[in-house]
Order: structure tokens, then sequence, then C-alpha cells
């Protein structure tokens, strides 16, 4: 799954670590899902779209969604 999270991060100026912190999560785990290494669940992409103001799907995108 692609993800604009890294961008999203760069854009506010964030780091990796402040990232984590918003969304309760490890540095780590911010790593993983920006390099397409792991893809987060419902209650993780429900926060980070609460914190950046954005729906999930502006956020993290299917690439297997043909539509």
């Amino acid at each position: 799954m692609k993800n604009r999270l890294k961008v999203l991060r760069a854009e506010r100026d964030w780091t990796q670590a402040q990232l984590a912190v918003a969304l309760d999560v490890s540095r780590q785990t911010i790593n993983a899902i920006e390099t397409g290494k792991f893809d987060p669940g419902l209650p993780l992409a429900f926060r980070a779209a609460r914190l950046f103001g954005l729906r999930i799907e502006d956020i993290f995108i299917d690439e297997s969604d043909s539509s």
C-alpha cells in the first residue's frame, strides 16, 4: 500500500520521532510505514487521518484498487 505519510510529515517539518509520539507508536513503525514495509491497521490509520485533518484515503492508497 502506498502512502503520503512522509510527504505530509515533511510539509510540517516533523521528524519521524515527533510523528511517532503524536500517533503513539515507535519511530521504527513510522519508518516501516513510510518505506512500505508495514501497513497500519485501522485505528492507527484513523489517528493519522485525524492528526493531518484528512481522510484515510487521502493518506493511504490501495494499489490493488483499480477504480
